[in-house]
């Protein structure tokens, strides 16, 4: 027992007693109506100090044996008063695309006064309702400073873009005096940015930057895989590499553009089947021959003559043929 005598005495008395009616200021009494020497097990296990003593005696100053008499009512204590909390709920996603239908299941479960939500890309700085939610989470925890006040998402990555917005926001809250509620993942829960709370923070920063460069690595990895599969992303070309061949074969023929440009019909994409437009072969044509310019390369290869047995050598041909056969054969000196 961790209490003094008259300590003990004094916490069983705070309570009626289960077994011989004795109010709440006044010892127990025997069925003869005299104050008991003992207090009641009933009574002083309602202590929780007490529960594992085997006896308390009554005080000497009680009359033990005399006629029981009540004592003073003792003054009435006001239980500690238990505000409810108040629950400041946030939904977001990246796309118009993305359903918030299940985010916004899960804050009203778990009983938000007020549900902001919107959508919105987590590159864009400014989300307009995330400042509208942390605003009357400050507003309501100026009006009752005593009143707890929970900020609540259905998880962490909907709340920044890095590590650094994170910490921004953390700081916000501890400054605020706001907690932070996670409903799902690993860390769910409710978490005070005061004390081991500001640990907590900084542990989600790093977590949080860490999951992003992974995804940002598995990303570029799989890009490069892609590529090497020659798959290079991004929009298919309206006039490729053949259509930009066969339109400067054209163009040199002495062909119009506008011409040429009804004579090409577009592959792949929304205008499969049509023709490309003027600007844009004018636009290829100059991008192509500015890249042989720098490359120091002709646009498309030169035409080849093929010479059948019938035609006359050149005066270059005959030259050459000379040269070679009054060269040695190699394998002369192993026939001799």
């Amino acid at each position: 027992m961790d209490l003094t005598p008259d300590q003990a005495a004094l916490a069983v008395e705070r309570h009626n007693c289960p077994n011989c009616d004795a109010p709440a200021g006044s010892a127990c009494r025997t069925r003869g109506a005299k104050t008991a020497a003992k207090y009641h097990t009933p009574r002083f296990v309602l202590v929780p100090a007490l529960r594992e003593a085997l006896e308390i005696p009554v005080p000497a100053d009680r009359g033990p044996g005399r006629a029981w008499k009540q004592g003073p009512a003792l003054a009435v204590v006001p239980a500690p008063r238990t505000e409810r909390p108040i629950r400041i709920g946030y939904a977001r996603t990246s796309t118009a695309r993305q359903e918030l239908a299940s985010q916004l299941e899960a804050l009203h479960r778990a009983a938000c006064h007020k549900v902001f939500k919107e959508q919105i890309s987590t590159r864009i700085k400014v989300r307009p309702e995330l400042e509208k939610a942390l605003a009357l989470a400050h507003q309501f925890k100026e009006a009752a400073p005593e009143t707890p006040v929970i900020f609540t998402v259905h998880e962490l990555k909907r709340l920044a873009r890095n590590a650094a917005e994170l910490m921004t926001l953390s700081a916000e809250l501890q400054d605020g005096g706001i907690q932070l509620e996670l409903l799902t993942g690993p860390l769910t829960g409710i978490y005070d940015p005061n004390g081991m709370g500001a640990l907590f923070f900084a542990v989600l920063a790093v977590a949080g930057q860490i999951e992003r460069n992974y995804i940002r690595e598995k990303t570029l990895e799989g890009q490069v895989i892609a590529a090497s599969k020659g798959n290079h992303g991004g929009r298919p070309k309206v006039i490729d590499d053949d259509m930009l061949t066969f339109a400067a074969a054209l163009k040199d023929k002495g062909v119009p553009v506008p011409d040429i440009a009804k004579k090409l019909t577009i592959k792949v994409g929304k205008n499969a089947g049509k023709s490309p437009s003027v600007a844009s072969l004018y636009r290829a044509l100059a991008e192509a021959e500015a890249a042989a310019v720098d490359d120091d390369l002709p646009l498309r290869p030169k035409p080849v003559h093929i010479r059948r047995p019938e035609d006359p050598l050149t005066a270059e041909e005959i030259d050459l043929r000379e040269r070679l056969q009054s060269q040695p054969h190699p394998n002369a000196e192993i026939r001799n």
